[in-house]
Protein backbone atom coordinates (compact mmCIF):
# COMPACT_ATOMS: atom_id res chain seq x y z
CA UNK A 1 0.00 0.00 0.00
CA UNK A 2 0.99 3.58 -0.33
CA UNK A 3 -0.22 7.25 0.43
CA UNK A 4 0.48 10.84 0.50
CA UNK A 5 0.54 12.57 3.52
CA UNK A 6 1.11 16.17 3.56
CA UNK A 7 3.25 16.14 0.42
CA UNK A 8 5.36 13.16 1.44
CA UNK A 9 4.78 9.63 -0.35
CA UNK A 10 4.64 6.57 2.30
CA UNK A 11 4.94 3.04 0.73
CA UNK A 12 5.36 -0.34 1.66
CA UNK A 13 6.92 -1.96 -0.95
CA UNK A 14 9.91 0.69 -0.85
CA UNK A 15 10.33 1.28 3.17
CA UNK A 16 12.48 -0.90 5.31
CA UNK A 17 9.96 -2.79 7.74
CA UNK A 18 11.49 -2.00 11.63
CA UNK A 19 8.63 -4.34 13.18
CA UNK A 20 5.22 -6.12 13.06
CA UNK A 21 2.29 -6.19 16.07
CA UNK A 22 -0.70 -8.28 15.88
CA UNK A 23 -3.63 -8.21 17.83
CA UNK A 24 -3.53 -12.00 20.14
CA UNK A 25 -6.93 -13.11 17.87
CA UNK A 26 -6.89 -15.94 15.10
CA UNK A 27 -6.47 -14.11 12.00
CA UNK A 28 -9.57 -15.68 11.01
CA UNK A 29 -11.40 -13.48 13.74
CA UNK A 30 -13.16 -10.62 12.80
CA UNK A 31 -11.49 -8.16 15.44
CA UNK A 32 -8.19 -9.30 14.08
CA UNK A 33 -5.77 -6.19 13.64
CA UNK A 34 -1.93 -6.22 12.39
CA UNK A 35 0.33 -3.20 12.67
CA UNK A 36 3.97 -2.58 11.01
CA UNK A 37 6.11 0.09 11.80
CA UNK A 38 8.38 1.08 8.55
CA UNK A 39 11.18 3.96 7.95
CA UNK A 40 11.18 5.57 4.33
CA UNK A 41 14.72 6.09 2.68
CA UNK A 42 14.68 9.57 3.70
CA UNK A 43 14.04 8.57 7.17
CA UNK A 44 10.16 9.57 7.59
CA UNK A 45 8.01 6.61 9.82
CA UNK A 46 4.82 5.69 8.99
CA UNK A 47 2.74 2.93 10.80
CA UNK A 48 0.53 0.30 8.41
CA UNK A 49 -2.33 -1.23 10.10
CA UNK A 50 -4.72 -3.30 8.61
CA UNK A 51 -7.71 -5.27 10.02
CA UNK A 52 -11.10 -6.87 9.80
CA UNK A 53 -14.72 -5.49 9.96
CA UNK A 54 -14.48 -5.84 13.89
CA UNK A 55 -11.14 -4.24 14.29
CA UNK A 56 -9.61 -0.78 14.91
CA UNK A 57 -8.94 -0.92 10.97
CA UNK A 58 -12.61 -1.44 10.32
CA UNK A 59 -14.10 0.56 7.24
CA UNK A 60 -17.62 1.29 8.02
CA UNK A 61 -20.07 0.79 5.00
CA UNK A 62 -23.86 1.89 6.42
CA UNK A 63 -25.28 -0.62 8.29
CA UNK A 64 -22.30 -2.83 8.37
CA UNK A 65 -18.32 -2.92 8.29
CA UNK A 66 -15.73 -4.36 5.76
CA UNK A 67 -12.13 -5.06 6.90
CA UNK A 68 -10.01 -2.30 6.28
CA UNK A 69 -6.14 -0.91 6.08
CA UNK A 70 -4.61 2.81 6.55
CA UNK A 71 -1.15 4.60 6.48
CA UNK A 72 -0.41 7.24 8.82
CA UNK A 73 2.52 9.53 9.08
CA UNK A 74 4.63 8.61 12.43
CA UNK A 75 7.11 11.29 14.36
CA UNK A 76 9.92 10.20 15.49
CA UNK A 77 8.91 10.32 18.93
CA UNK A 78 5.70 8.30 18.17
CA UNK A 79 7.29 5.51 16.28
CA UNK A 80 9.63 5.28 19.14
CA UNK A 81 6.51 5.23 21.89
CA UNK A 82 5.05 2.38 19.29
CA UNK A 83 7.95 0.22 19.52
CA UNK A 84 8.35 1.23 23.01
CA UNK A 85 4.82 -0.26 24.08
CA UNK A 86 4.62 -3.39 21.16
CA UNK A 87 8.40 -4.73 20.75
CA UNK A 88 11.39 -5.74 22.82
CA UNK A 89 14.27 -3.02 24.49
CA UNK A 90 16.61 -5.47 22.08
CA UNK A 91 14.23 -4.26 19.36
CA UNK A 92 14.01 -0.75 20.37
CA UNK A 93 17.98 -0.49 20.42
CA UNK A 94 18.60 -2.36 16.95
CA UNK A 95 16.13 0.26 15.41
CA UNK A 96 16.87 3.59 17.30
CA UNK A 97 20.47 2.47 18.44
CA UNK A 98 21.66 2.04 21.84
CA UNK A 99 20.28 3.55 25.17
CA UNK A 100 22.65 5.57 26.80
CA UNK A 101 21.49 7.00 29.91
CA UNK A 102 23.50 9.82 30.75
CA UNK A 103 22.39 11.39 27.66
CA UNK A 104 19.29 13.39 27.56
CA UNK A 105 16.88 13.85 23.98
CA UNK A 106 16.36 17.12 22.93
CA UNK A 107 14.40 17.79 19.97
CA UNK A 108 14.97 21.04 17.46
CA UNK A 109 13.45 22.22 14.21
CA UNK A 110 15.87 23.01 11.53
CA UNK A 111 15.20 23.42 7.83
CA UNK A 112 15.41 20.77 5.11
CA UNK A 113 19.08 21.53 3.47
CA UNK A 114 20.21 21.26 7.54
CA UNK A 115 18.37 18.06 7.88
CA UNK A 116 20.00 16.98 4.76
CA UNK A 117 23.55 17.76 5.91
CA UNK A 118 22.76 15.88 8.89
CA UNK A 119 21.31 13.22 7.37
CA UNK A 120 24.11 12.88 4.90
CA UNK A 121 26.95 13.08 7.86
CA UNK A 122 25.14 10.55 9.80
CA UNK A 123 24.90 8.33 7.08
CA UNK A 124 28.57 8.22 6.36
CA UNK A 125 29.92 8.07 10.16
CA UNK A 126 27.26 5.70 11.03
CA UNK A 127 26.59 7.55 14.01
CA UNK A 128 23.89 8.83 15.51
CA UNK A 129 22.26 12.52 15.29
CA UNK A 130 23.44 13.07 18.49
CA UNK A 131 27.06 11.85 18.03
CA UNK A 132 27.00 13.61 15.27
CA UNK A 133 26.07 17.12 16.62
CA UNK A 134 28.04 16.32 20.06
CA UNK A 135 31.56 15.42 17.13
CA UNK A 136 30.70 18.95 15.22
CA UNK A 137 30.61 21.17 18.70
CA UNK A 138 33.98 19.82 19.97
CA UNK A 139 35.00 22.25 16.41
CA UNK A 140 32.69 24.96 17.72
CA UNK A 141 34.25 24.73 21.31
CA UNK A 142 38.22 24.34 19.60
CA UNK A 143 37.21 27.96 17.50
CA UNK A 144 35.66 29.67 20.60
Amino acid sequence: MNKVIRGKRYDTKTAKLLGVKSSDLSPTDFGYWEEALYKTKSGNYFLYGEGGPASRYAVNAGNSSSSGEEIRAYSLEQAQQWVEDHLSADDYEQIFGEIDEEKIKITADVTPGTKDKLETLKSSSRKSYGDVIEYLLKFVDQEG
